[in-house]
């Protein structure tokens, strides 16, 4: 690379953190000066100012609905000062209107994001020309218009130097030759595009020469004319036989031999231009990094890009040519499935999206994305244009993230959520076939006493070797889960209560022989059973779960350490008056006003300096608030106050309001408190922004909809400042509902957060569909980033599918200063969590010393 890049400046123009780090850093490496912006309107503004001193703009093309902006740049490109400035867009899905856009402006590069490295060479090929290979420099010469070059042969010196002078005063570039064999050598050896050729020379006529220059490949493209000064017919004849295109007469008018001249010449003017622009479409073609491929009405194939090639194993697209793509790629097991790709060909129906395999060239199945297009010539169809990637890795991550939703990620064992779905299909089994089945729940005794005293790390091993024990004494077709911290499930099938109970009892005697080892001490626990049977007619995944809980807790009550059996008369009685206590309190609550809210901060990523981290927690908000033209963004949390005025937190009333249908009634409570907080904060602050949790109620009832509106109007509230969390196991579970309660909302400027997400898993073509802003990484995998590289590599993995389909990213759970290093790596975008403050009981005014904060810091 040359040394004078290292003081070259290139603008870097993308929205997504993570993205711009890694090309940023890619870039850095290579000498030059970047300056970045996160976004069009800010490269928009930056680049109208014209205070920087560019080579060269590279561009992160988005690929969702924002391009009112992008379109407003690429204007600004084609502007002076900026239309030679060379210019590189990074994209996956380059629009049709993008492409052509590029084709108009000489110094433009498409670069694929999955290839963004091949960046620096794009740089370097337009920033320094001089060091291209020569197909390139060819190519550049096609683009440059030329004069046109004439090849006059005549054994008559006087001729030669009359005609020459006649086209040279025309414009034209002349050579001449006395003979058909010099006149040969001339045209082996030089550019001509028009041979006029005298017919009667002394060694050879002229038709030899026309010949010999129609069947060589080197000069094929030469057009040719015979001049004489005899009409004859046998002349005439044997000149367009031997590849003549026009016969001229040496006694015609000056003016007829040059309008002769100019019709083929226009002729080579407009090859010239069709040449133009087959090289800017190869060009743009080679660039893309998608493959590419045509196939005429049959489906045979056509051509194919490099891209395309390289994704196959393939080196030369010669062979393909004429083949039927069918035969020469598809994957030859459809899984019984129709091979609607090989009947786009045929029918010629655009097919978006699809989903299918080619096969490479080593045999192995490759999962690809495609898009078919119909190319039609004067509205007939001639084929189709086919663009697909290799989703191989996008596959492997949804895999992952399959996985990682139906599995505890610490112990490997199945989770509550895929628990609860298993349990569904096993009551509907014992339904058909009245064979019971039963269900274990086991609460581990004493578990919060060894991560205290032992650690975090001790802790972990012990819940993964309790997990390996459980699954020790289960039998094949038995389902094992972790549905919370401390607690597991396990399905038995086709078994009896005496065979439920001993199955729970060796299990149970297992455990507790169980020893993990530590700095010369030997922890342990044991742990209380509950054991339901699956027979009750008409009950649900959660009635069979709370009934093994209720055994769970009796057992507890018991003495610890025993299996119980749940009875339904007794064990009924035992219970209902606790939770009927519980819903009671709520209804009270609401009644009475006994809800109070606290506030927890959200900071964006781009305002903290991770140069200047400070060690006490809170610091870095207090820090934030002395800035009064920050924004403030709070997460809203609902705390219950009994009669003795104590607080309690969500998940001693959340799981009772639940089960009674009180959620939404909470939902309305926590918003109409909230905006009351914002309007009355708003006199001193106008900068807040609420985060507020709705539940799955809330989101199923048209009633709730109309009374959100309604309140936003009643408090004044811009309803930008307004982001509500759903989870994204309701949305899922509700999607269409979700989609039209979201979109409603978004409407009149609200914003939408997809909260826990990694706790539960959905399609991508799901998510990509539900109209959300923001995606809340799950604080699982956040706080434990510091101890391990796997919930690092989980953080990013999540981060990255956020931003490739256009959401920002929240993470929660931040809670020291390593763990917001770490963000910033992963390129999260906001933060939350005890580290940046804990929750607050009221929401402060522009200063920052009148905080009042939780006394105990859960959230």
């Amino acid at each position: 690379m040359p040394e004078h890049n290292a003081k070259q400046s290139i603008l870097i123009v993308e929205e997504s953190a993570t993205l711009r780090y890694i090309l940023g850093k890619t870039l850095s490496k290579q000498g030059y000066e970047l300056i970045s912006v996160d976004s069009f309107a800010s490269a928009t503004e930056t680049l109208q100012k014209n205070i920087l001193q560019l080579h060269a703009i590279v561009v992160g093309w988005p690929n969702y609905e924002h391009f009112d902006e992008s379109k407003q740049l690429l204007v600004l490109l084609d502007r002076e000062p900026y239309s030679e400035i060379p210019v590189v867009l990074l994209s996956n899905d380059a629009e049709v209107e993008l492409l052509s856009w590029m084709s108009t402006r000489k110094t433009t590069a498409l670069v694929p994001w999955e290839n963004y490295q091949e960046a620096v060479s794009s740089l370097q090929s337009m920033l320094d020309p001089d060091s291209q290979e020569p197909v390139i420099e060819q190519r550049q010469v096609h683009r440059d218009t030329k004069p046109t070059s004439v090849l006059f042969v005549d054994d008559s010196k006087s001729i030669r130097v009359y005609y020459k002078r006649l086209l040279e005063r025309n414009g034209y570039t002349v050579v001449t030759a006395n003979s058909v064999d010099e006149a040969y050598k001339t045209a082996q050896g030089q550019a001509i595009d028009i041979a006029i050729v005298d017919y009667f020379m002394p060694e050879q006529n002229g038709y030899v020469l026309c010949q010999k220059l129609r069947d060589n490949p080197l000069t094929t493209g030469i057009r040719t004319a015979v001049i004489t000064g005899t009409y004859l017919d046998s002349v005439i004849r044997d000149c367009l036989q031997a590849g003549a295109i026009e016969c001229m007469f040496k006694n015609e008018a000056e003016e007829l031999f040059l309008a002769r001249i100019a019709g083929m010449r226009r002729f080579i003017e407009v090859q010239r231009s069709i040449e133009k622009q087959r090289e800017n479409l190869a060009a743009i073609l080679e660039s893309v990094g998608e493959g590419v491929y045509g196939v005429d009405r049959d489906g045979c194939i056509t051509f194919m890009n490099p891209a395309a090639l390289k994704v196959l194993g393939l080196h030369d697209v010669k062979p393909l040519l004429g083949v039927n793509a069918v035969d020469a790629f598809h994957s030859k097991d459809q899984g019984g499935s129709r091979d609607l790709l090989k009947e786009a060909y045929l029918s010629g129906e655009q097919l978006k999206g699809w989903e299918t395999q080619f096969r490479h060239q080593s045999g192995k199945e490759i999962p690809i994305d495609c898009t078919l297009y119909t190319l039609s010539v004067d509205d007939k169809k001639k084929g189709s244009v086919i663009a697909f990637r290799d989703i191989s890795e996008r596959k492997m991550m949804e895999e992952k993230l399959r996985w990682q939703a139906t599995h505890d990620h610490l112990t490997g064992l199945y989770n509550r959520r895929y628990l609860e779905g298993v349990l569904e299909k096993e009551i509907d089994s014992v339904n058909r076939t009245s064979i019971m089945s039963a269900l274990i729940y086991i609460d581990l005794d004493r578990f919060k006493y060894v991560n205290d005293t032992a650690g975090h790390d001790v802790g972990d091993k012990l819940l993964v070797d309790l997990s390996q024990e459980i699954d020790k004494n289960l039998r094949r077709h038995d389902i094992s889960a972790r549905i919370g911290g401390d607690e597991f499930a396990v399905i038995l099938k086709n078994v009896d209560e005496n065979v439920a109970i001993n199955i729970a009892d060796e299990i149970r005697v297992s455990l507790s022989k169980l020893r993990v080892h530590h700095e010369d001490k030997a922890y342990h626990v044991n742990a209380s059973f509950g054991v339901a049977m699956i027979d009750i007619l008409g009950a649900t995944a959660g009635d069979v779960l709370a009934n093994a809980d209720i055994a769970c807790h009796i057992s507890k009550r018991l003495g610890r350490n025993q299996t119980h059996l749940y009875e339904k008369d007794n064990d009924d009685r035992n219970t209902m008056g606790s939770e009927l206590g519980w819903s009671m309190r709520i209804r009270d609550a609401l009644e009475k006003n006994k809800f109070c809210l606290h506030y927890q901060p959200i900071m964006k990523m781009a305002d903290i300096d991770l140069v200047n981290l400070p060690a006490q927690d809170g610091a870095l908000w207090k820090r934030h608030l002395n800035e009064s033209d920050k924004t403030h963004s709070y997460e809203v949390l609902v705390r219950m106050i009994d009669e003795n005025n104590e607080l309690h937190y969500p998940d001693s009333f959340i799981p009772t309001a639940e089960r009674f249908n009180m959620m939404t009634d909470i939902d309305m409570w926590v918003l109409e408190n909230s905006l009351q907080a914002v309007s009355a904060a708003s006199v001193t602050n106008k900068n807040i922004r609420l985060s507020i949790n709705i539940s799955g109620g809330t989101v199923d009832s048209d009633e709730s909809l109309e009374k959100i509106k309604v309140l936003i109007e009643q408090y004044n509230i811009v309803p930008s400042t307004l982001t509500f969390e759903v989870t994204e196991t309701c949305a899922i579970a509700n999607l269409e509902q979700a989609n039209d309660f979201i979109s409603e909302l978004r409407k009149i400027g609200c914003r939408f957060s997809l909260d826990d997400f990694g706790s539960g898993f959905c399609s991508f073509s799901q998510l990509k569909n539900l109209p959300t802003d923001f995606v809340k990484i799950d604080g699982q995998f956040v706080r434990s980033m510091a101890r391990g590289a796997t919930d690092r590599a989980i953080v990013t993995a999540m981060n990255d599918v956020a931003h490739s389909l256009g959401r920002y990213t929240v993470a929660e759970y931040v809670e020291s200063p390593e763990i917001v290093r770490l963000l910033k790596i992963c390129g999260v975008d906001k933060i939350q969590g005890n580290y940046i403050s804990v929750p607050l009981t009221e929401l402060p005014d522009n200063g920052a010393s009148d905080i009042q904060k939780e006394k105990v810091q859960i959230y």
